[in-house]
This record gives structure tokens, C-alpha cells and sequence, in this order.
């Protein structure tokens, strides 16, 4: 959705990143549906190749990617691709309260034990070489509308299914979405608006 927003507002070309091919093309599918296939172009590559692909970036938009490589990762190997007073917006998952319930803190742990809070990742973004313009946390409603509420049915549907890997996803997403439910807003999505210095 972001692409094609950024391809329709910006009216110029964006290269559009990811790691699944099938995402790349359901994306081309919806620009030509959308009237933008000529301003998006697709790449299949690591997050970490981004500056040898792509050396002079003007504005690098990356939401929940840089979870890939991990975000202190991402941020150092992106800037040297961001021209100069460049802008990154980049999400990251982070911990919005000093302490968060004990099964959640477990949970992360396991799931994401490099998480960090909003103010240590801002200090990240700074090291990087970036100056922090803003940041932005997503509300609890785009956590659950349009993603929770569609996948949580899904996933309820898929724990008796016959191969045990889709069982097993099932059971770890419908966890998920308990873990969020029990979060009191412990953690969230932020946006963390950058310019490169």
C-alpha cells in the first residue's frame, strides 16, 4: 500500500524492496490496476544490498523491513545510501513502557530479544547519521483493523489443519495476537522520521 501511496503522491519512480517475490508481483499487479506500474519497479534482494543497488537515495521508506537485518543494522548500512539532508522514514518494534508484563517481556525474549525503547532507538538513528525529525507510534486500531481482525479468524481456521508446519503457524500467530490483547501498550510500531546529515 505504502508504494503505491508514495508512487501516486510523489508522481516520480520508486523502487519497491523485498524479500518475497510473490509480494513483488501481487505489488505489480495493483499498480497496473492502480495506473502506476510505469512510476514502480520491483527488486528481490537482501535489505543489506540496498546501497550497492541503489548509491543515492533521496528518500528511503522502509516499514517493518529493518527487522530483517536488524534496525541499528539497517540504519548504518542504509545511510551511507541516503544523499546528504536525504530523508529515511523507518518503523521499528519498540518498547513504549518502562515495564511491560512479565509474559510479555518472556514472549520478546524469545521473539525479538533486540528490541529497544523509542528513546534508545532514536539514539541509534543519531549514531547512524541521521538527525531525528519526528516520530510517529501507530495507534492500537492499526494493529487490529485490517490485520488482527482478518488474520486472527484465519488462524483459528488453520489449527486442525493436516500438515503440522501450518498447525504450528497458526498456533504461534493466534499466541501472537493473545500477546498483543494482554500488552497493556507495552510495545508498538514507531516511525522514526529522519534526515541524513
Amino acid at each position: 500500500r505504502q508504494t503505491l501511496a508514495l508512487a501516486t503522491e510523489l508522481g516520480v519512480l520508486v523502487h519497491a524492496v523485498d524479500t518475497y517475490e510473490p509480494f513483488l508481483s501481487e505489488l505489480t499487479r495493483r499498480a497496473r490496476e492502480a495506473r502506476v506500474d510505469s512510476l514502480v519497479q520491483t527488486h528481490c534482494m537482501d535489505m543489506k544490498d540496498i546501497p550497492s543497488v541503489f548509491p543515492a537515495i533521496d528518500l528511503l521508506w522502509s516499514e517493518g523491513a529493518a527487522y530483517n537485518i536488524g534496525y541499528a543494522n539497517a540504519l548504518s548500512t542504509w545511510a551511507s545510501a541516503v544523499v546528504p539532508q536525504g530523508f529515511a522514514v523507518v518503523s521499528e518494534l519498540c518498547w513504549l513502557t518502562p515495564q511491560a508484563p512479565a509474559a510479555i517481556t518472556e514472549y520478546f525474549r524469545v521473539g525479538y530479544p533486540e528490541m529497544k525503547s523509542v528513546q534508545e532507538n532514536l539514539a541509534i538513528a543519531e549514531a547512524a547519521g541521521f538527525r531525528v525529525l519526528a516520530t510517529y507510534t501507530l495507534p492500537r486500531a492499526a494493529w487490529i483493523e485490517g490485520y488482527y481482525d482478518i488474520l486472527e479468524s484465519r488462524a483459528k481456521a488453520l489449527v486442525d489443519h493436516s500438515d503440522q508446519s501450518v498447525r504450528d503457524l497458526a498456533t504461534e500467530t493466534l499466541r501472537e495476537i493473545e500477546i498483543f490483547d494482554r500488552s497493556d501498550g507495552a510495545y508498538g510500531y514507531v516511525f522514526f522520521a529522519l534526515q541524513r546529515v
